[in-house]
């Protein structure tokens, strides 16, 4: 089973909670906006602390570092998506500037049974959404992270 790690930035603006979520990058998410979004995250080399992915993932999808946290890092556990993928995720405090972003890229043949590869970014854009906003959009698979985030910060 493939298993992932994802850091997920929030801030609160105004009294309300926000997250930074990249929009899948391809043809196939091109046209689409619900479902069509993730937290920065990505597999976990074998024998790689999955903290430490979560962090390498953040800096290979969006092409810069996670800022540094105003506090420890929170940990949201693990969820499992749709095609059996689990993620474990941690939630950082942090502002970020989504202007900076240049995302790693994958080879697609495209269009189908062309026989032309053509590279894409895995995430075409970065946006901050308020969590409310955020639960519509992400991947079905990931919204108890969402949820997760919420219930430690009301705790806190």
């Amino acid at each position: 089973m493939k298993q992932s790690a994802g850091l997920v930035l929030y801030r609160v603006r105004d009294g309300v909670v926000e997250v930074l979520l990249g929009h899948m990058g391809g043809p196939l998410w091109a046209r689409k906006d619900a479902g069509a979004w993730t937290i920065p995250k990505g597999e976990i080399d074998p024998g790689e602390e999955p903290h430490a992915a979560a962090l390498r993932e953040f800096t290979e999808e969006l092409g810069v570092a996670p800022p540094a946290s105003s506090g420890p890092d929170l940990d949201l556990g693990t969820v499992r998506q749709r095609a059996g993928k689990q993620v474990s995720a941690w939630a950082r405090a942090a502002d970020f500037d989504v202007s900076r972003i240049t995302s790693s890229t994958f080879a697609l043949e495209w269009p189908p049974r062309s026989g032309r590869l053509q590279e894409f970014p895995e995430l075409d854009r970065a946006q901050w959404f308020p969590v409310a906003r955020a639960r519509g959009l992400v991947v079905s698979g990931q919204v108890a992270l969402l949820d997760r985030l919420e219930e430690l910060l009301r705790d806190a």
